[in-house]
């Protein structure tokens, strides 16, 4: 019997997607674990592997091909027992369907809970014994991540479990949770048809949004749209941290790594959110999450957009192990290949334009979460020391708290501690 290739969920929140590049073509021979395409998410490009051995046969949607809706047959396989033609025939007939997927605009009519199956069902048992159906990679990368397989509902034919299926039982359940209750809002916030602004005679040229940017947007627009924003800024000594960055970078030179101001920036929020926990929290409805984990989503510029990968327990990395981890992470934001696990979750977040000359700006929150850090350029300024003025180098850091989860003195806590770690950054190795 044929095996339909069907359109994976790559992320929890996936719904369609882009079907970017098709690395095989019909009459190619793939074995399970081959890469057989280049999908594009909400999020970033990522590989779709082969889980079954056998003959393409068809290819149903061509490459390019935009909002396809998670579950649309893609191509079919025939497996090496089967005659290839015949089945190729067969499966000509589905290709309309998958083609004939909705524009890309009900996506933020429905950014409600994930369609990929929640990993609560028991998984499916080859047939004769209790083994597991799942491919090499898939078993593999449970192992990594401690995901227990018979946990988890295989989205892959005949419900065999997939790469993209572990990660999402790994690392993307708290996202959908909280986004569902402001879906109408939103959908009535971003429909921006290009045809609907007018160009007063201005040339132009239209460039399509990819579905990183459309994910931006709707995002955003939630954020500001349903909830109440406050701003808490204060003004922060570098000297002294300055100065310890420099000789840890003289120790650390051996090693091959060398810290950034952001690394220490990253550990420093960690760390004030371990001491003002009222603020490691997020809003869900009629409840409040308390986090007792320090998860930092850091703001990284893409080609595509802009993405944030998470430093996993900051509070209790040293900062070397924290510089390491974010320049593999920026290397694979830069690349397009970051895996959802690495960008999906965190219970705060940290966006540092200071690089860039910025004073000082405010910072929309990255939902579920309830806040995000944004953090100045360094700069020498005027600044009264000990009762007397001076030039120190100082930056603004503003901190933007979700009202409804936390009171403005807890957020003025948070950001007293983030100072006081900062100004005092011998804590930070602690």
């Amino acid at each position: 019997m044929p095996i339909e290739i069907k359109m994976p969920a790559l992320s929890p929140t996936m719904e369609e997607g882009t079907l970017a590049k098709w690395l095989v073509k019909v009459g190619d021979k793939v074995s399970s674990g081959d890469i057989m395409a280049e999908i594009e998410t909400d999020k970033a490009t990522m590989e779709f592997e082969a889980v079954d051995e056998g003959t393409i046969v068809a290819i149903s949607v061509p490459e390019g091909s935009e909002g396809v809706k998670v579950g649309a047959v893609i191509a079919t396989l025939a497996t090496d027992d089967e005659d290839a033609a015949p089945v190729a025939s067969k499966a000509a007939a589905p290709a309309p369907k998958a083609e004939a997927a909705p524009a890309p605009a009900p996506v933020a009519a429905a950014p409600a809970p994930a369609p990929a199956p929640a990993p609560v069902a028991a998984a499916p048992k080859a047939s004769g014994d209790d083994r597991v159906v799942a491919s090499p990679l898939a078993k593999r990368l449970a192992a990594e991540l401690g995901v227990d397989l018979s946990r988890v509902t295989g989205t892959g034919p005949n419900g065999r479990i997939v790469k993209a299926d572990i990660e999402a039982a790994a690392g993307g359940t708290a996202a959908p949770a909280i986004a569902a209750p402001t879906a109408a809002p939103v959908a009535a916030a971003t429909p921006a048809a290009p045809a609907a602004v007018p160009d007063f005679g201005i040339p132009y040229e239209a460039e399509k949004l990819n579905n990183v940017r459309k994910t931006i947007a709707r995002r955003l627009t939630e954020a500001k749209q349903t909830i109440p924003h406050i701003y808490l800024t204060v003004d922060v000594r570098l000297d002294a941290l300055l100065k310890l960055r420099g000789e840890l970078n003289k120790a650390l030179e051996p090693q091959g790594v060398k810290l950034s101001v952001n690394d220490l920036m990253i550990k420093a929020l960690a760390k004030a959110l371990e001491i003002v926990p009222k603020c490691n929290v997020s809003f869900a409805g009629d409840e409040l999450r308390k986090y007792s984990r320090s998860d930092i989503s850091v703001a990284v510029a893409a080609p595509s957009g802009l993405i944030t990968p998470i430093i996993v327990d900051a509070g209790a990395k040293s900062v070397s192990q924290i510089s390491k981890e974010m320049t593999a992470l920026a290397g694979k934001v830069r690349e397009g290949k970051l895996q959802p696990h690495e960008y999906q979750g965190g219970t705060a977040s940290l966006s540092n334009l200071g690089m860039f000359g910025i004073k000082q700006f405010d910072a929309v929150i990255n939902p579920p979460q309830a806040m995000i850090l944004a953090v100045g350029a360094g700069e020498q300024r005027p600044y009264v020391v000990d009762g007397a003025l001076s030039v120190a180098t100082v930056m603004s850091a503003t901190g933007s708290f979700d009202h409804r989860a936390i009171d403005g003195a807890d957020g003025a806590a948070l950001m007293q501690a983030f100072k006081q770690l900062v100004e005092q950054p011998l804590g930070l190795l602690a």
